[in-house]
C-alpha cells in the first residue's frame, strides 16, 4: 500500500536564530505541534537531523532523508545565522491523518498565526506525493515537486489535500479531516 509524503515550505520575517518574540512564539508553537503530530494516527515519520542546531539546516546530517535543499525562490540566508524558512519532510499512511493533523488540534492553532511568522510569497506551502511501502522520500523530491505545482498545478505526483490525487493518479476531490474525500 502507497504512503503519502508531505512536504511543506515557508519564508519567515525572521532568522530563526533570531531571539526576538516573533522567531521565540514559532518556536514554542512548533514544540507543540511536533509532539501532537508525532502522536497523531497514520502517521509514519519525519525529517529531524541528527546534528543541526537552530537555523543549522543546511549541512546537517539528516539521514537517509537526504541533503537539506530549498526551492529556488528563497532567498534568504543559508547559515545558522541568516537561514529563515520553516520546511518539513513528513510520511503518513494517507491523505486523510496528514490533513486532520495538519488542520486539526494545535496546528490548526498555529495556522492562524502563519502570517505573523511568514512571508506571503505567492508559492504553495506544502505539496504531497505517493511513494511505495518502505520508501523514504528526501529533501529533493520535496523541493522539485513543490516547485512543479507552482509552475504547473497539481498533477498525480505533485498535488495538494485541495486538489489530491489516488495512487493510481486519478483525480479525487480533496480531503476531509475524516479522511472523506469532499
Amino acid at each position: 500500500m502507497p504512503h503519502l509524503a508531505l512536504y511543506t515550505f515557508g519564508v519567515l520575517k525572521a532568522p530563526l536564530a533570531d531571539s526576538g518574540g516573533l522567531t521565540r512564539e514559532f518556536y514554542e508553537a512548533g514544540e507543540a505541534v511536533y509532539r501532537e503530530v508525532r502522536g497523531a494516527p497514520g502517521y509514519l515519520g519525519d525529517a529531524v537531523a541528527e546534528d543541526a542546531g537552530r537555523g543549522g539546516l543546511f549541512g546537517a546530517d539528516w539521514g537517509v532523508w537526504g541533503e537539506f535543499v530549498v526551492p529556488g525562490w528563497y532567498g534568504k540566508g543559508r547559515t545558522a545565522e541568516t537561514t529563515a524558512l520553516a520546511a518539513t519532510l513528513s510520511l503518513w499512511t494517507g491523505p486523510g491523518p496528514a490533513f486532520e493533523a495538519v488542520y486539526t488540534g494545535v496546528h490548526r492553532g498555529a495556522l492562524g498565526r502563519r502570517y505573523d511568522w511568514f512571508e506571503r510569497t505567492g508559492h504553495p506551502g506544502h505539496v504531497c506525493w505517493w511513494v511505495p511501502e518502505g520508501a523514504i522520500p528526501v529533501w529533493r523530491d520535496g523541493v522539485t515537486r513543490l516547485e512543479h505545482l507552482h509552475e504547473h498545478g497539481p498533477a498525480p505526483h505533485a498535488f495538494t489535500f485541495r486538489d489530491s490525487f489516488a495512487p493510481d493518479g486519478s483525480a479525487v476531490e480533496g480531503v476531509s479531516t475524516s479522511g472523506h474525500r469532499r
